[in-house]
C-alpha cells in the first residue's frame, strides 16, 4: 500500500468509530424474523415494513430493531415511531 493511502486508511477507521457523523437518508433492508423475512425501509424519516403489525400500528419489532442498531446515525424524526417514541427528556414530565 503507497504511504499516502495508510493515512487515508486510518482516517476512514477512526470514522468508523464514530457513527454519529452520520445522519441516513434512506435505507432498504432485508429483516430475518422468526415468521419469515420483511422488508424494512428508511425513506425521508418515515419507516415502513411489509409485516401486518406495522399495517395496523405504524410500527413494528423489525423497525424498531433496525431504529436501535441505527440509533446514532438517525435524524430525531427517524427515531420517533409508534413504537418506539420520542425520548424521554431528563426531568420531563411524564
Amino acid at each position: 500500500m503507497h504511504s499516502s493511502m495508510i493515512g487515508k486508511v486510518e482516517k476512514a477507521m477512526r470514522y468508523a468509530h464514530e457513527p454519529d457523523r452520520v445522519k441516513l437518508q434512506s435505507i432498504t433492508a432485508s429483516f430475518a424474523g422468526d415468521n419469515g423475512s420483511h422488508a424494512v425501509s428508511l425513506d425521508r424519516d418515515q419507516w415502513h415494513c411489509d409485516c401486518h403489525l406495522f399495517e395496523s400500528a405504524g410500527g413494528c419489532v423489525h423497525t424498531l430493531a433496525v431504529q436501535k442498531m441505527l440509533d446514532p446515525m438517525l435524524t430525531d424524526a427517524a427515531r420517533e415511531t409508534t413504537l418506539y417514541g420520542a425520548r424521554e427528556e431528563v426531568g420531563a414530565p411524564a
